[in-house]
């Protein structure tokens, strides 16, 4: 057996391994406890949930300018 196949072999064994202990460690430990307040920590008071905050090349999703320009895109995709 060459040493290419046992380096395959061992971290076909070992990468699984190493992730479930880590997945052990992590329910025992309480990492999971409080996912709902996970998904809120992007947000802050420049940035409040449900408020569109985003900028693509300088223009705010919202604005005119922004949805011209997603109609351009579509008819020009409806083309082809």
């Amino acid at each position: 057996m060459n040493l290419t196949a046992i380096i395959l072999f061992a971290s076909v064994l070992l990468l699984p391994a190493a992730g479930l202990l880590a997945l052990r460690w992590a329910g025992r430990t309480g990492q999971f406890a409080h996912q709902d307040r996970a998904a809120l920590l992007p947000f802050d008071e420049t940035e409040p949930v449900g408020m569109p905050t985003d900028q693509i090349l300088g223009v705010r999703k919202n604005s005119p300018d922004a949805t011209e320009s997603c109609r351009n895109v579509e008819s020009r995709n409806s083309l082809a």
